[in-house]
């Protein structure tokens, strides 16, 4: 398997890409109805899985905790429902899985937030 900065850098070359096709879709329909949820998908997925994946590629320590693999499931499951929840509300089907994402969203960073006083910035050196 590979390691975790590994995943949250996949992940996050994933959603920009699927961000960049949605926005030229978008901008070639003229209809940015759904621009919240892009935005959401750009923010969340390609920026924020981007910044974890830097933070546990320079933390080994923090990479190598099982706190990392919980970190990156919910952070996945908290994109994979927040950005169609959003498409969702916005087109007036529930805000239900909208607030589901939010959640397991703000439980990621609050997860991450953990991990970063635990274990600090950077290798440690002995």
């Amino acid at each position: 398997m590979r390691d975790i900065s590994f995943l949250f850098f996949a992940t996050a070359a994933v959603a920009v890409t699927i961000g960049m096709g949605w926005g030229i879709q978008m901008s070639a329909s003229g209809d940015h109805s759904l621009a919240g949820a892009h935005a959401h998908l750009n923010l969340v997925g390609w920026a924020t899985m981007a910044i974890f994946g830097v933070y546990y590629l320079l933390t080994p320590n923090a990479a190598a905790s099982a706190l990392s693999k919980v970190h990156y499931a919910l952070a996945l499951a908290g994109l994979v429902t927040l950005v169609p929840g959003i498409v969702m509300a916005i087109t007036e089907q529930g805000e239900g899985l909208a607030k589901l994402g939010s959640v397991l969203t703000i439980l990621s960073m609050l997860l991450f937030l953990v991990t970063v006083f635990r274990h600090g910035f950077g290798a440690r050196t002995a």
